[in-house]
């Protein structure tokens, strides 16, 4: 089969994507991965095929944080919705299936009705309501009860829809489709595979049929990658170090994080490597190297703690390693599983991105390297994680459904 992945956003958006991909290939199909430019080699050197989508999600993040109204910030999303949309219907166009994630999923649904092509919800964070838990991104905290988690979610959902109401119809008009008969998300897809263990998040015991808990999707690593000399001279010269890296949070801020985490280090007295991410992170001292974009299923292991913004990718990163971490979240899912990894034990209380100090840094350093049961809980999981096979579970459904793999 013909099989397109699509995914909109940061690196963290696309990476898990690369790992299911190399299974499908490997089961036989041709695939394809929709994705923003900066990423075509990431997704080329996995082996996979690469449609380009338009947009820069560096751009837009950078637009929300400087936006000064709910408004502005509104017509930044739409004009980037209805440049993806089309991206999304060109990318669509000659697949026999679409697996989408969930940002473009309303998008990746509305292209497969007009191709009569199956659409496959495979999310990363969980996407339908339940009163077991707030969604990711939901505001209000992190149990408001039964009732309260329920409202939470299906009030996001429901903004979520509207927010991306106006690029769908439109896209509806452009392939000559009649007007949707209720707003369009993703929670409405069927089946959904979410790629997180369910280890992590348990399956919540209300959502509905064909919307399950697969375990993770881990990230391929580019065919003819190598660390770079620099990097493994460094870890043959001393203990373990701490990594440090916020992916695609606080582009521009470069420069006052980078003082900060340099003053962290030195308070808790450990080697560190810290990656540059979308803020051009930069930390300064003989026990720091400063590195680029690299695999995280080859450092991680190598550190004695992971610091990162949280999201769904590198969180699932820090876990497979088995080393405990400090999250420090700063918006969208990230809060959620910051949250979950304390909850998890293998974690200090989160820090939030905007109200983190090189104090409070340096302290959860410190409690992570000095603290025994969270470097032993977090060996235990990333153990009982490890004999999942979450891409397993997506290749069966096609194999027993599509009659692929």
């Amino acid at each position: 089969m013909r099989i397109l992945i699509v995914t909109a956003g940061s690196r963290g958006d696309v990476a898990p994507y690369t790992g299911l991909g190399r299974r499908l290939l490997a089961a036989g199909h041709e695939v394809a991965v929709a994705a923003h430019p900066p990423f075509a080699g990431l997704v080329g050197g996995c082996g996979l095929d690469h449609r380009p989508l338009p947009g820069d999600p560096r751009e837009l993040i950078r637009t929300r944080a400087k936006a000064a109204s709910w408004e502005e910030t509104r017509a930044a999303m739409a004009a980037f919705l209805d440049r993806l949309a089309d991206g999304v219907v060109a990318a669509a166009d000659g697949a026999d299936l679409v697996l989408t994630a969930f940002g473009p999923a309303a998008l990746s649904r509305t292209a497969g009705e007009a191709y009569g092509i199956p659409v496959i919800g495979t999310y990363l964070a969980p996407a339908c309501a339940t009163r077991e838990f707030p969604l990711a991104g939901a505001p209000g905290g992190d149990d408001l009860g039964p009732d309260g988690n329920l409202a939470a979610g299906l009030r996001l959902l429901a903004d979520a829809g509207a927010l991306q109401a106006g690029a769908v119809a439109g896209l509806r008009t452009r392939l000559g489709l009649p007007t949707a008969a209720s707003q369009q998300t993703g929670a409405d897809i069927r089946p959904v595979f979410h790629g997180f263990s369910p280890l992590v998040v348990p399956r919540p015991a209300d959502w509905p049929p064909q919307v399950e808990v697969a375990g993770y999707w881990w990230p391929a690593r580019p065919r003819d990658w190598r660390p770079p000399a620099e990097l493994v001279d460094f870890l043959r010269a001393g203990p373990p170090p701490v990594f440090i890296g916020f992916g695609s949070m606080a582009p521009g801020e470069g420069e006052r994080l980078g003082e900060l985490v340099t003053a962290a280090v030195a308070r808790a007295g450990v080697r560190a490597v810290v990656q540059t991410g979308w803020a051009g992170l930069a930390a300064a001292g003989d026990d720091v190297l400063t590195v680029g974009d690299l695999p995280h299923d080859w450092l991680f292991p190598r550190t004695a703690a992971v610091v990162h913004h949280a999201g769904a990718g590198t969180t699932a990163a820090g876990l497979r390693a088995g080393v405990p971490a400090v999250p420090v979240p700063a918006m969208a899912d990230q809060p959620f599983w910051a949250a979950r990894l304390h909850r998890l034990g293998v974690a200090p209380r989160p820090l939030p991105l905007d109200a983190l100090t090189a104090e409070s840094l340096g302290a959860a350093i410190t409690t992570c390297l000095t603290e025994p049961a969270l470097r032993r809980r977090a060996a235990e999981l990333a153990h009982a994680i490890g004999a999942e096979d979450g891409a397993g579970a997506v290749l069966a459904h096609i194999g027993a459904v599509h009659g692929g793999g």
